[in-house]
């Protein structure tokens, strides 16, 4: 096992390493599984090199103001499978749940006053930078943050970008390095042996006691006493953790990857649906994208030499594999990149300045019609169509991808103003959906405001030149009735009409 490469390191803090500590300890925050997990490599050769066992602290807060039994339960399974994997390694693993709100302050330093160093997750969304930070300056030791949910790392993205086109320029330049074998992330990090043996400091076991195995299984009794929202059930079917991830990888490739190109389609099964696991990091970004070209017998010789930033014909893949990898390495990683490098996401300020312009010049156009946040957060608009995208993320946690941002571009239209509009849209996305409050999800809601986008004639009442999007149109382009007989309330008869 390699320690980290530079681009994936920093160094937080100006805390020593201490060598006499018993163990090197893994904060596991963000890359939530054994496989493809640059910051789990990373502390298995610290602790080779330092010769003491590895100990892994995975934890789950009570106190988000979006902690609910869907999110506790998806990141529980993947707990289960943490466990399971730890064990058969005879590596120390701590799931720790807290059961309320501030039951687990002060573990972490426990935990790190025995500790060579602590190795943590390096993720730029959410409130993690935020805490990861301040914990580095509370630990009596050094903590080294190592990044791997982008396939090119974060600092040789460097800024963030204002298009895709020019990010993907930036990659065509700069991933085939990134692409060597000796560069990628591990696929079986723990390979070896030798990490075993950690005790946890005194106390520690009584104060913070692991999950039992029933909050691991997710059991409905053991969520039910936790101090979290139990508004939001669960998704019937779906599971958290590495073990699920890989089947939804495995059907991918095997049943929708050839008819990718057709993912717009309502009636077509082409998405991926991995979205959840690499948000949750149940998955690799690294592993994923390596599976497709496996399935396409891809060569470093296949990439073209030409850098001009083309979605096609850049990787040497079939079509839809081109189209797949753009999204899970382009898009996304523009988004990541804008959260590490740019403004808040979850603000005007990361729009554009056309679009901040544009937007604030229509700003007090008349609406149509407006709805409270009550009123979309039930499904009662008097748009079927948008009803039926919204009661799919209430009950199943995703949206269809194309009617995501047709949902996104409604409220915009639906609300008193674009700062309503963008809290609306990022609340409803973080409460309900599985890959909710995530650098990608994050991005995508914003470019319903028009980031990463361009400016679009004609100038349209409330949306200037951000680019519309309407139900009607929609319903012109695809046939929406499955759809809407899945999710809906009835046809979408003459109720298109004022859209």
């Amino acid at each position: 096992m390699a320690l980290a490469p530079a681009e994936r390191l920093r160094i937080l803090g100006d805390r020593p390493v201490a060598p006499r500590g018993r163990y090197v300890l893994y904060w596991m925050t963000a890359a939530r599984r054994t496989h493809y997990n640059a910051a789990l490599e990373h502390a298995v050769a610290r602790a080779r090199e330092h010769r003491v066992p590895l100990l892994v602290l995975e934890a789950l807060r009570a106190g988000d103001e979006h902690a609910c039994e869907r999110f506790h339960a998806f990141v529980l399974q993947g707990m289960h499978d943490q466990a399971r994997a730890f064990a058969r390694r005879g590596i120390t693993y701590l799931p720790y749940v807290e059961p309320r709100h501030g039951a687990g302050r002060g573990l972490l330093e426990a935990l790190a006053a025995e500790a060579v160093l602590v190795v943590a997750d390096d993720w730029p969304g959410y409130f993690l930078p935020r805490m990861v930070a301040a914990a580095a300056r509370r630990l009596p030791v050094r903590m080294e943050a190592v990044e791997g949910c982008t396939v090119l790392p974060l600092q040789v993205a460097g800024k963030a970008w204002p298009t895709a086109y020019a990010y993907r320029r930036h990659l065509q330049r700069e991933l085939p390095a990134w692409l060597e074998r000796a560069r990628l992330p591990e696929e079986e990090p723990l390979a070896g042996g030798g990490l075993g043996g950690a005790t946890l400091p005194a106390g520690v076991a009584r104060r913070w006691p692991q999950a039992s195995e029933a909050l691991l299984e997710a059991q409905p009794e053991a969520l039910a006493a936790l101090r979290i929202s139990h508004r939001v059930a669960p998704v019937p079917g779906v599971t958290g953790g590495e073990r699920a991830a890989a089947k939804v990888l495995e059907r991918f490739l095997e049943q929708r990857l050839v008819r990718y190109g057709e993912r717009n389609d309502p009636t077509v099964e082409a998405a991926s649906g991995l979205s959840p696991w690499l948000h949750w990091g149940h998955v690799a970004p690294h592993e994923v994208a390596l599976a497709v070209l496996r399935v396409e017998r891809w060569k470093p010789a296949s990439l073209s030499s030409k850098v001009d930033g083309r979605r096609e014909g850049w990787w040497g893949c079939s079509a839809p594999a081109e189209g797949f990898l753009d999204q899970v390495i382009t898009w996304r990683e523009v988004g990541h990149a804008a959260s590490r490098f740019g403004p808040d996401p979850t603000t005007l300020e990361a729009l554009p300045a056309w679009a901040q312009e544009t937007l604030g010049e229509h700003a007090r156009d008349p609406r149509p019609t407006t709805y409270t946040l009550e009123q979309l957060e039930q499904a009662r608009t008097h748009d079927p169509l948008w009803n039926a995208a919204q009661r799919q993320l209430l009950r199943e946690g995703v949206m269809h991808n194309y009617l995501r941002m047709l949902w996104g571009k409604k409220i915009l239209e639906w609300s008193a103003t674009p700062d309503e509009a963008l809290a609306h849209m990022l609340l409803l996305n973080d409460r309900y959906a599985l890959d909710g409050r995530d650098p990608n999800s994050t991005c995508g809601i914003t470019w319903v405001m028009g980031r990463f986008d361009r400016p679009w004639a004609p100038i349209r009442p409330i949306f200037g030149s951000v680019r519309y999007m309407s139900s009607a149109n929609t319903a012109r382009k695809m046939d929406v009735k499955p759809y809407l007989a899945r999710y809906g309330e009835g046809t979408q008869g003459a109720l298109f009409a004022g859209d």
